[in-house]
């Protein structure tokens, strides 16, 4: 049996007379990418910030490894990383400075280079947070959630905006952190990266979980609908084209 990492029982958050966060309930298990998908607006954001301790809620009950969020947030915080967006960083500092800034405010002791190494970032050590592209940059971000060595990351949209093959190279080191052992929430607006990724997903609308199940079952339940493509599913998409003909390795600007 699968023990449960982060449990969510009738969750409510509230904005005046807006109820943003209507009542949910899930479970999220040790080891899994767990996605947490929606539209705008849908109270994915809200949610996974009141896990985070970074917002308060209105009623129901969040444990986190055990603790509760009511009675032991700082021990949460302990266990938990949670991807900064790339504004949080100082730009004119260089990498391993930033790493040791971060440490520090975690009272950790860090090797920068061996850090840098996990997220395939070694030679731009020396390089300032403004000088990396793009993809560079979402690395390193994640990079800063493993200071603390935590138990559970969160990652906001971690691929938005990145070309195909740093996009795929992420996906990669996110399966990597999991199989170090570390449980992983994920926000995403691509549902091919969701589909790829994550073990379990939930869809959340208007503040209601509308379906929690993985990707495949989810797949079959439409099928068996008699829900069909319009068009034939081919064996190959555009990226893997694109993938196929460039290479996989990282283009870096």
């Amino acid at each position: 049996m699968q023990k449960v990492i982060i449990s969510v029982k009738n969750l409510v958050k509230k904005y005046g007379k807006l109820e943003a966060v209507k009542g949910i309930s899930f479970d999220v298990y040790e080891g899994e990418i767990f996605g947490l998908l929606g539209p705008n607006g849908a109270g994915k954001s809200t949610t996974l910030e009141i896990i985070e301790t970074l917002r308060d809620k209105t009623s129901g009950e969040v444990i986190v490894d055990g603790f509760n969020l009511d009675k032991s947030p700082n021990e949460i915080k302990k266990i938990i990383g949670v991807q900064l967006q790339t504004s949080g960083y100082y730009p004119n500092l260089k990498l391993t400075e930033l790493i040791v800034l971060f440490a520090g405010l975690y009272n950790e002791d860090v090797d920068p280079l061996k850090l840098l190494d996990t997220v395939n970032l070694r030679d731009k050590a020396k390089s300032k947070f403004k000088e990396l592209s793009g993809g560079q940059k979402q690395r390193f971000s994640i990079a800063t959630t493993l200071i603390n060595k935590p138990k559970i990351i969160f990652l906001d949209e971690p691929t938005t905006g990145l070309d195909p093959q740093a996009r795929r190279n992420l996906w990669d080191l996110i399966r990597e952190i999991r199989e170090r052992g570390t449980t992983v929430i994920i926000t995403t607006h691509y549902m091919d990266e969701a589909e790829i990724l994550c073990n379990r997903v939930a869809i959340i609308d208007s503040g209601v979980i509308i379906s929690l199940k993985s990707p495949d079952q989810m797949i079959d339940d439409l099928v068996a609908t008699g829900f069909e493509r319009p068009k034939e599913v081919k064996k190959a998409n555009l990226e893997d084209v694109f993938i196929h003909l460039t290479g996989k390795h990282l283009r870096e600007e």
